[in-house]
Order: structure tokens, then sequence, then C-alpha cells
């Protein structure tokens, strides 16, 4: 199973095993990992899922869909990094991916 570490805003790092084919997203509100909302429950219509991904891992990820991209207008402090965590399915390549959460969400 990948691991995945989540950063928070504070600088609090927690890795978790996510299991293949589950969002970033649905595998941190499954272990109550703070600072990703997700207000509309996964359906890249709200941007409350927002995170930045590591810039080592950004060339690594599929790039975004069209809806994902016009949600990412919305976010505050948008960045080149930024993706929300709904649409990033976890693959076995994705073990050791790094997000880290933004201070908007906390």
């Amino acid at each position: 199973m990948p691991k995945i570490t989540y950063i928070s805003n504070a600088g609090k790092e927690t890795t978790i095993d996510v299991s293949v084919g589950m969002s970033i997203m649905r595998a941190a509100i499954a272990q109550g990992i703070d600072g990703i909302d997700a207000d509309c429950g996964g359906s890249c219509a709200c941007a409350t899922c927002h995170v930045y991904v590591d810039p080592a891992w950004a060339d690594k990820l599929k790039a975004p869909a069209a809806a994902e991209a016009d949600m990412l207008d919305f976010v505050i402090e948008r960045k080149p990094e930024s993706r929300l965590s709904c649409q990033l399915e976890v693959t076995a390549e994705m073990d050791g991916l790094v997000v880290r959460l933004p201070v908007a969400q906390h």
C-alpha cells in the first residue's frame, strides 16, 4: 500500500497507508487529518480539498483535467503545485507522495 505524507500548515507530518484507487482527499478524511474540508464530498465542485503537491512529485502526476483546472481558479493562495486532493487517485507509483495543506483550510 502506498504511503502518503500530509504536512499541516503548522508543519505537523502525518504519514498514512492509502489503498490504490482511493483519493488523497478520502484517505485524509478517513484518517481524521485536519486541513482538508471537502465540503462537496469529492465531486470537484468546491476546492476545499486544495493541497500543494511537493514539487518533486509535480511532474510524476497526471495534469489536472479541465474541471479541476477551472476549480483551482477559486482557491486561496494558488501556487503552481496546487491540486484538488479529490482528483488525485492514488496509484502504486505514488508511494512516498508528500502534500502540504494550505493555511486557508485550517
